[in-house]
C-alpha cells in the first residue's frame, strides 16, 4: 500500500537516492540543464526548488543549510553569486522540465531539466524586435532629389546668364 507516500523512492535506498538528487542538482546549478528520465526530473525539481529559494536570502545561515544538502563549494557559489540575482524577483517555479521522447534501450520516458531563466530560446525570442513588414509602395522620402527636367533647366539658365 501507498498510503502517506510523499515523494517517489526511485527503487533506491535513502542514501543513494539522498546522494543521486544532491550530485543531479549539483549538475542542474553547474550547467543549467540537464538530461534525465521524467520521473528522477521530477524529484529532482521537489529537491532543488526549495534550495533556489533558500538561496535568495544570502547569509550564513541560508549557504549551510544548502551546503548541507549540495556538500559541493562551487555549486554553492554559482548559486548564491550567479543563479540567486538572476531569480530575485522569480515567486518560484526555478525549473522547467520538457519531454524529450523515449529513451532507445529500455523505452524509458526522457526529458530534459533546465532553470527558467537560462534557456535562451525563450528569453532571446521576447527581446528581439519584429521589423515591420515593407509595403510594395514606396513611400515619399523627406529629400527628394531633383527631377532631370529641374536640372536641364538650371543649367540652361546658369549658361544663358
Amino acid at each position: 500500500m501507498n498510503h502517506k507516500k510523499k515523494f517517489n523512492h526511485l527503487t533506491r535506498s535513502s542514501a543513494h537516492r539522498k546522494a543521486m538528487l544532491a550530485n543531479m542538482a549539483v549538475s542542474l546549478i553547474m550547467h543549467k540543464r540537464i538530461s534525465t528520465t521524467v520521473a528522477k526530473a521530477k524529484a529532482l525539481k521537489m529537491y532543488v526548488e526549495p534550495l533556489i529559494t533558500k538561496s535568495k536570502n544570502d547569509n550564513t545561515n541560508s549557504r549551510r543549510v544548502v551546503f548541507s544538502y549540495l556538500k559541493q563549494k562551487e555549486a554553492i557559489v554559482e548559486l548564491f553569486g550567479e543563479i540567486a540575482p538572476k531569480i530575485i524577483n522569480r515567486p518560484g517555479g526555478y525549473t522547467r522540465i520538457l519531454k524529450t521522447g523515449n529513451r532507445i534501450g529500455d523505452n524509458a520516458e526522457m526529458c530534459i531539466i533546465e532553470l527558467v531563466d537560462y534557456n535562451t530560446t525563450y528569453t532571446v525570442a521576447k527581446s528581439v524586435e519584429t521589423k515591420k513588414p515593407r509595403t510594395r509602395r514606396s513611400s515619399k522620402k523627406s529629400v527628394e532629389a531633383p527631377k532631370a527636367e529641374e536640372v536641364a533647366t538650371e543649367t540652361v539658365a546658369e549658361e544663358t546668364k
